[in-house]
């Protein structure tokens, strides 16, 4: 089985914060967004990941490094592939060409979910859907009684379905799906001025393969801060169960750490009330802090803060109380 992940993307609408950190490489409760989209797909295969592929842009070797040791954590062997045009899925996909054979799960980088995404390696495909109140954003399938996809539709402004397109996808034959991408470029088919997986999709199953459409049980949005503090909070609920998860090399005098919470290695916590809702990443200060529904990246430094539902990047020094905040990485803050 190989994972390819496409992440070129930086993610605007979540400036300052992927001004210097790509999107994917967000925190949600203490692990990069898309390391916890590796494990989840990871956890529910019944079949080895041999190798995980990631489409980034120029995102630095500190990024191309974390991105092989999460593959390697996996017992997988990591690759980088480019996106250097944002020319669409199937062009972004197609990238990662060399790994496309075999079993194949392709996953987007820039939401969370909650799912069981084993599958019969049998299976021709299978497709990932959400029901949605608005499905004009997002492209959307129609199935039959059987869950077998029968039509794929990108972005339409005319109500089609309400089965949204998630974002994860499986393929028995890797190979299959290299080949219809390959041709849409070949031939330059656009839908909507890009290269559309979906097009590809629509192809594969006019050629007789069958898709099954795959549910999703929960759909975390990522999009933008208020999303992010939601999504860190859920994943806090789901994955620590309403316990601490505290490093052994953290340092907390005079703290209270009210559950679930997060705090890296390295982090000092001196006279504060943290939680519920917080994670704080690797070598943080944080002194004469009440700080709850928050994420604190690493390497900062937070003294008198009173706040809520606030994000703060890496190497950010604040001294002051507001009560919401949304402060990019090597910020510093006098109140």
């Amino acid at each position: 089985m190989r994972i390819i992940i496409p992440m070129a993307g930086r993610g605007s609408r979540l400036r300052p914060h992927t001004l210097t950190v790509p999107k994917p490489l967000l925190p949600i409760a203490g692990k990069t967004m898309v390391q916890r989209i590796v494990e989840d797909l990871a956890d529910s295969m019944t079949e080895k990941i041999d190798e995980i592929a990631f489409i980034i842009g120029d995102f630095g070797k500190e990024v191309e490094a974390h991105l092989i040791s999460v593959a390697g954590q996996l017992g997988a062997k990591g690759h980088i592939f480019y996106q250097d045009q944002p020319l669409g899925t199937a062009h972004a996909i197609l990238c990662a060409k060399d790994c496309l054979k075999d079993h194949c799960l392709v996953a987007f980088a820039d939401t969370l979910f909650q799912a069981d995404f084993s599958v019969d390696p049998n299976e021709d495909g299978v497709i990932w859907v959400k029901q949605v109140k608005d499905p004009s954003a997002y492209g959307v399938v129609k199935t039959d009684e059987a869950g077998i996809i029968t039509e794929f539709v990108e972005k339409s402004p005319v109500f089609v379905s309400d089965l949204a397109i998630v974002g994860i996808y499986y393929f028995r034959d890797g190979e299959n799906l290299r080949k219809e991408l390959q041709y849409l470029l070949d031939n330059d088919i656009r839908d909507k001025g890009e290269y559309q997986l979906t097009s590809a999709l629509e192809n594969m199953k006019q050629k007789g393969t069958r898709f099954r459409a795959g549910a999703i049980e929960e759909w975390l949005d990522c999009g933008n801060k208020q999303n992010i503090i939601d999504t860190n909070q859920r994943i806090l609920s789901i994955k620590h169960h309403n316990v601490n998860s505290i490093s052994a090399q953290a340092q907390l005098e005079n703290a209270i750490v009210v559950p679930p919470c997060y705090i890296g290695a390295g982090t000092i916590i001196r006279d504060s009330v943290i939680g519920p809702f917080v994670s704080i990443g690797d070598n943080s200060r944080i002194e004469n802090s009440v700080i709850k529904n928050s994420i604190i990246q690493s390497r900062s430094s937070i003294s008198g803060a009173n706040f809520s539902g606030s994000m703060i990047g890496n190497q950010v020094e604040y001294k002051g109380s507001p009560s919401d905040l949304s402060v990019g990485d090597f910020s510093t803050l006098i109140q």
